[in-house]
């Protein structure tokens, strides 16, 4: 999963609710029987012959080993060398923390392992300077066709992100780009206040008016809305405030058509000034914590624990958080509805999204065996598409039994599904209790969740109002068939003004953004924004924008 680590940070019972809900960004690959050479899966090799690959990892606090095993010795790395005849060895481990520090100067001392997973920058800076293996050949050669389907269900997108001048310089380490951000509302306190389920923005003001001035929580401070001091950051699955502009057909930093065959940057729009403006309006009414602004997601959730807050917009697995307030002592504690992003006007709000990829594994010209990696790429695939009962190795290391080590992190190549069928299949399994039209893993480790929630198992009930009838996932079919989302037009490396002026156009918006939403300087002041992000480099963004699309429609 892209953002495997980073989505659930919210605390470590939850970082890793169970693989399949964090292995592929809660996106499993579809199962079959059995594996076999028809579906494409390495087979083990016919010689004895072990090749050796090189790579550099990252010591995540949510792996832990078995006793007497480490990155140097362990079981997945045995099962790959007995499976496919790839031995793997690490030229340096780092904690996750340090790690992509410590990769800047693996780059910068030209110090490359066979293969290792790199930022678009780095991916457009190691082709440039032809450090990297062109891999157009073997990857034709050696993927799989299940590989091949895998990596192109999205179109090709993905791919076309890793390719420079027709050549295929890096593997996307692909998610899938289809996650919505949802509305989530307190509903046994719109029934106790007989209101109704939101559907425009005029019904969040007046739900979020009537919990702050109603109370039903019976807290000392009650608001609104729940916000956190990173709200437009991609990684803030929960206490975000990136559908709120949605809401009102604005968008955080990406590109969109003007309408005129070219690209601007959605930042500097006016609809982003009227959203700006209603938040305003929300903080002088103390719908929102005045202390935003300095609180993590954690410390801002802790609104929703305690009953001052009854509203906030997240991500699918937003439920896993509310969890906490939710369920005391196995008992369900607070109601919560999940909601498709209110609108604004008569127009359905459109949820954005990226591409699904923000890294790659690029492979070091020097590498002596690059079929090794696609061959790690090939297995693990299949492996997580459908595993044997032997195979479960590389989830759970040598016993085969899940004991929340997350094992599957000392994989070194993974890859997510680009799109998933949960939305179709789980509610509907789940409400007629029939597991006889579930088709992958993650299907079936969901099902069993939600249904032992159905049978009085108070600890799951997240997993109900992700995968549940009326839960997060049973929204997407919508979303898809009506192409309710906005997806960034812009798939290139970073240009050169964009890797040396966005870190400063990111900041001074946010600082902008918040001082208007704080009531700090009047709405007026985002058309001097506008301005002066055009100045810093936004306008010579905006050309090398329109100059990369004018050759990639």
């Amino acid at each position: 999963m892209k953002k495997r680590y980073k989505m659930l940070t919210i605390a470590a019972t939850l970082a890793c609710l169970t693989l399949s809900a964090c292995s592929n960004g809660g996106n499993e690959p579809a199962a079959s029987p059995s594996p076999s050479a028809e579906a494409g899966q390495e087979q083990p090799p016919e010689t004895n012959e072990v090749i050796e690959v090189t790579t550099v990892s990252p010591s995540d606090p949510y792996l832990k080993f078995d006793e007497g095993e480490s990155f140097d010795k362990n079981a997945v790395y045995d099962a790959y060398e007995k499976d496919i005849g790839v031995r793997i060895k690490n030229n340096w481990i780092a904690d996750v923390s340090q790690f992509k520090e410590k990769v800047k100067i693996t780059i910068a001392s030209d110090d490359l392992p066979d293969f290792l997973l790199v930022n678009a920058t780095q991916l457009k800076e190691l082709t440039e300077a032809d450090m990297i293996m062109d891999i157009t050949e073997v990857y034709d050669q050696h993927a799989t066709e299940e590989t091949k389907k895998f990596l192109t269900m999205d179109g090709g997108m993905q791919l076309k992100t890793a390719t420079f001048d027709g050549k295929l310089m890096g593997i996307p380490s692909s998610y899938n780009p289809y996650q919505y951000q949802y509305l989530y509302v307190r509903t046994d306190w719109l029934k106790e206040l007989n209101l109704p389920e939101p559907k425009t923005m005029d019904d969040i003001m007046a739900i979020a008016e009537a919990f702050k001035t109603k109370n039903p929580g019976g807290t000392k401070t009650p608001y609104g809305l729940a916000v956190s001091k990173n709200p437009f950051s991609m990684d803030t699955g929960v206490t975000g405030l990136r559908a709120f502009l949605n809401g009102y057909h604005a968008y955080e930093n990406i590109w969109i058509e003007d309408g005129n065959g070219g690209l601007v940057n959605s930042d500097i729009q006016p609809e982003v000034k009227q959203a700006l403006a209603a938040l305003q309006d929300m903080f002088k009414k103390g719908l929102i914590d005045p202390e935003f602004a300095v609180k993590d997601t954690e410390k801002a959730a802790e609104l929703l624990y305690d009953n001052s807050v009854g509203i906030v917009y997240g991500a699918s697995w937003t439920p896993a958080q509310l969890a906490k307030g939710a369920v005391k002592d196995g008992k369900v504690v607070q109601e919560w509805g999940v909601f498709p992003i209110p609108t604004a006007d008569d127009k359905p709000a459109l949820s954005q999204i990226g591409l699904g990829v923000d890294e790659y594994y690029v492979i070091s010209k020097k590498a002596k065996h690059p079929e090794g990696v696609i061959k790690l790429l090939n297995h693990w695939i299949a492996v997580d598409n459908h595993p044997t009962d032997e195979q479960k190795v590389y989830e759970f290391g040598k016993d085969l039994k899940e004991k929340g080590n997350n094992y599957w992190l000392l994989s070194p190549l993974r890859v997510g599904k680009q799109k998933d069928n949960n939305g179709e299949i789980l509610p509907k399994a789940i409400e007629n209790k029939d597991p006889s039209i579930l088709e992958t893993k993650d299907h079936r480790t969901r099902y069993e969740r939600a249904m032992k929630y159905v049978d009085g198992d108070t600890s799951m009930w997240w997993e109900y109002l992700i995968s549940g009838p009326k839960g997060a996932f049973s929204l997407v079919p919508a979303i898809q068939d009506n192409k309710q989302y906005l997806q960034n037009k812009f798939y290139g490396a970073p240009t050169p003004a964009m890797a040396e002026r966005q870190e400063i156009l990111l900041k001074k918006r946010d600082e902008v953004y918040f001082k208007i939403i704080m009531n700090q300087v009047p709405v007026d002041a985002f058309d001097d924004f506008v301005q002066e992000w055009k100045k810093l480099g936004g306008d010579e963004i905006t050309k090398e924008v329109n100059e990369w699309y004018a050759t990639h429609q």
